[in-house]
C-alpha cells in the first residue's frame, strides 16, 4: 500500500483544472439539419441581405401612400386594380400614381409602391378598389434587409447554436457551418474484475459500471465518447490502453488511480507524462489524478461508481464543457430543509445525495460504491470542507442532476 501523503482542497482542483482547460482549436464543416447544439467556430458575416426584398407583411393592396392620403370610410379613394402578386412571384411592370396592385402577405412590393393598405380596410367597386383609411409610406411593409443587413455579424465566434441561431444560419442560405469540433473522449475503465455487462459473471467480477456512466455525461456535455477496452492492473496492458486512447483529446481512467498495489494508473501517468494532482480532499472522490502525457489531458477517476460520477459532475463536466467551447454549466438549484441530521469530516469537502420528497431533502448517500446512491438521488449537496454537521431543518441548496 502507498497512503496519500498530501491532497490537495477541492478549491485548488478546481483552478488547476480551469489554468489547464482550453477550447479546441479543430473546426468540423457541419450540414445544416445537425448544427443544433454546435459552437460556431468564427464570426459569421451576412452577405445579402435578409429578406433580400421589399415586401407585404399583410394581405391586401401595395399602393403609393400618396394616394391614400385623406381617405375615411364615408369618403374613399378609388384606386384602378392593375394586377395581382402572390409570394414567389414579382409584378413585371411599375405602378403608378392612382393605381393598386392586390398582394399577398410575404410577397415582394412591385416597382413604385410604397406601402400596403389591409384588405379590410378596403371594398371592391365598380371600375376600381376604395381605400377606405390612409397609410403611411412603409406602413405593412418589411424592407429589404430589415431582419438581417448585409455586412453584419450575425453570429459570434463561441456561439451555440440553438434552434434560432440556426434559423440565421439557413436564412442565410448557407447549407453548413464550421463549428468547433467536438472533444473524442477516451474511457478506459481498469481492474482485473471488470467485465462489460451481458457477460456472466465469474468469482470476483464486478460489471462496469463507470464506462457507461462516463460515456453518458461526456455525451451531455458537447464531447464524443470512445469507449475502449477494460484494461488489466498491469503496466503493459494500461501502457497499452494510454498509447490507444491519446489518438483522443482527453482520455478519463476508471479505478487505478487509488494507493493499492494494483492502482499503477499513476505509476503510468508519473512514467510517461506529468501529475499536476493526485488525490483530493473530498468525500467521495478523494482518491483522483489529473494531469497529461504527450499534451493530452489526463484524468485518473475513482473505482467507486458513486465517487466517479459525483466527481465527473464536480470536475469533469466543467473541463469537458471548455474543451468543447460550451458555456459553463450551469446546474439547476433548489433549497429545501434537510430532513435529518448529516454530518461530514472537517477539512474534506463531502457532496452528500438527497432525495426531494414532501418539500424536504431526505440523505440519500450510501456508499461511494454503491451507484444507487446516485441512481435514487435526485441531486446533491455540498458540505463544506469548515463544517462538521448540518442539522435536520436547515435549509440546503441542492444541485439537481
Amino acid at each position: 500500500m502507498r497512503p496519500f501523503t498530501h491532497t490537495i482542497s477541492l478549491t485548488d482542483a478546481r483552478a488547476a483544472l480551469v489554468a489547464a482547460a482550453h477550447r479546441l482549436t479543430r473546426t468540423d464543416t457541419v450540414a445544416l439539419p445537425h448544427l443544433t447544439g454546435r459552437v460556431v467556430a468564427h464570426d459569421v458575416v451576412a452577405t445579402a441581405n435578409v429578406p433580400p426584398f421589399s415586401r407585404a407583411m399583410m394581405d391586401g393592396y401595395a399602393v403609393q401612400a400618396a394616394d391614400t392620403f385623406g381617405a375615411q370610410a364615408d369618403s374613399p379613394r378609388t384606386l384602378l386594380r392593375v394586377g395581382r402578386v402572390y409570394t414567389g412571384e414579382v409584378l413585371a411592370r411599375t405602378v403608378n400614381a392612382g393605381e393598386c396592385v392586390e398582394i399577398a402577405t410575404g410577397a415582394p412590393l412591385p416597382p413604385g409602391v410604397d406601402a400596403v393598405v389591409m384588405v379590410e380596410e378596403t371594398a371592391v367597386a365598380d371600375g376600381g378598389v376604395q381605400i377606405l383609411t390612409a397609410v403611411q409610406p412603409g406602413q405593412h411593409v418589411g424592407r429589404a434587409g430589415a431582419d438581417i443587413a448585409a455586412g453584419a455579424v450575425v453570429l459570434r465566434d463561441g456561439d451555440v447554436l440553438l434552434p434560432a441561431r440556426v434559423g440565421v444560419v439557413a436564412a442565410l442560405g448557407l447549407a453548413a457551418l464550421d463549428v468547433v469540433v467536438k472533444p473524442r473522449v477516451a474511457i478506459v475503465s481498469t481492474g482485473n474484475e471488470v467485465v462489460a455487462p451481458g457477460v456472466t459473471l465469474g468469482p470476483g467480477q464486478i460489471h462496469d459500471v463507470n464506462r457507461h456512466t462516463l460515456s453518458a455525461i461526456v455525451t451531455a456535455h458537447g464531447g464524443v465518447a470512445v469507449p475502449l477496452e477494460v484494461a488489466a492492473d498491469t503496466h503493459e496492458a494500461l501502457d497499452a490502453a494510454v498509447t490507444a486512447a491519446l489518438a483522443c483529446d482527453l482520455v478519463l481512467f476508471s479505478g487505478g488511480s487509488s494507493v493499492g498495489e494494483r492502482d499503477l494508473v499513476i505509476d503510468v501517468l508519473t512514467r510517461r507524462g506529468t501529475v499536476v494532482f493526485h488525490g483530493i480532499a473530498t468525500r467521495p472522490g478523494k482518491p483522483t489524478a489529473f494531469g497529461a502525457i504527450d499534451g493530452v489531458p489526463v484524468f485518473g477517476m475513482p473505482g467507486n461508481p458513486a465517487s466517479c460520477l459525483t466527481n465527473a459532475y464536480v470536475l469533469l463536466v466543467p473541463f469537458l464543457r471548455t474543451l468543447a467551447g460550451l458555456p459553463a454549466y450551469e446546474p439547476r438549484m433548489v433549497t429545501a430543509p434537510l430532513a435529518r441530521t448529516v454530518t461530514s469530516s472537517l477539512g474534506r469537502t463531502q457532496f452528500y445525495t438527497v432525495r426531494l420528497a414532501d418539500g424536504v431533502a431526505e440523505p440519500a448517500f450510501k456508499a461511494s460504491g454503491d451507484i444507487t446512491s446516485m441512481a435514487h438521488a435526485d441531486g446533491y449537496i455540498e458540505i463544506a470542507d469548515d463544517v462538521a454537521s448540518i442539522v435536520a431543518g436547515t435549509p440546503v441548496d441542492v444541485v439537481l442532476f
